[in-house]
């Protein structure tokens, strides 16, 4: 396939993320963000789009950890930033997460690790949205579009935000982006994880790659192209990623309602 697909012009995207941001703050008349850094690539180029945007006394940065703090991926970038030192809230949420866990008798278990990882990821939402309170900020989500066209989110969980930068973007558009904002390169080189579990990569779920995910959703959802069409063109797992998006598009439909 053409890996030029969905090629971007990072400065134009940049520019164009940028005014986003800036009208949609300026008509909700707030001056504040709060943003959570997984020290992934997703959160690390919402933030680095964010600063262009507010002033380093008005972003309040979270990292919110079960297992180990990944803070040192992009406590540098944070520091360079100017952000002060009270707006930076790096935090354990393991106790609280197995507390939640304990009411519904979920343990550490291999058959309720994606329950625990569901409960992680609404107890960052929690924090999240109660620093907002606190702070009168939007909640800067960190989403991309291969996420959101393949469901790959907690419902009510990481999904859950005011503001979304880069949800318009393909996970490929959002590495092309991250070299053009110069995100460090140990970010940009690291597997994908929503650090639900130990050992956990997003890749390693699918049972395939954001690069095929991304040429099989634009070619289906854009260009009407038929899984047996792009088998032809080399991307043998279309049928695959189509049934992972249609298998879990429910998240997209509920609530149900009259």
């Amino acid at each position: 396939m053409n890996n030029q697909l969905l090629s971007i012009h990072p400065e134009q995207e940049t520019q164009r993320v940028v005014s986003f941001l800036k009208d949609t703050f300026a008509k909700q008349e707030i001056e504040n963000a709060v943003i959570g850094l997984s020290g992934g690539i997703d959160s690390t180029v919402s933030f680095f789009l964010l600063q262009q945007v507010l002033p380093p006394q008005n972003i309040h940065v979270t990292h919110m950890y079960y297992f180990q703090s990944a803070f040192a991926e992009i406590e540098k970038s944070v520091l360079e930033a100017g952000i002060p030192a009270d707006n930076i809230h790096v935090k354990s949420i393991k106790d609280a997460v197995d507390e939640a866990a304990k009411l519904n008798g979920v343990n550490e278990t291999e058959d309720d690790k994606i329950r625990i990882g569901n409960i992680a990821a609404r107890m960052r939402m929690i924090v999240l949205f109660d620093l907002a309170k606190k702070y009168k900020a939007l909640v800067v989500g960190t989403e991309n579009k291969s996420e959101n066209l393949l469901s790959y989110f907690t419902r009510f969980g990481d999904q859950a935000s005011d503001i979304e930068p880069i949800e318009h973007l393909y996970k490929t558009q959002v590495y092309e982006l991250a070299k053009y904002l110069q995100v460090p390169q140990s970010i940009i080189d690291q597997n994908p994880t929503a650090g639900l579990w130990k050992g956990q990569t997003d890749e390693g779920e699918f049972g395939f790659t954001y690069e095929e995910a991304d040429q099989v959703l634009y070619l289906a959802l854009e260009k009407d192209i038929s899984v047996e069409n792009m088998i032809k063109q080399g991307l043998s797992n279309a049928e695959k990623i189509l049934l992972w998006r249609k298998r879990n598009l429910f998240k997209h439909q509920t609530p149900y309602t009259l």
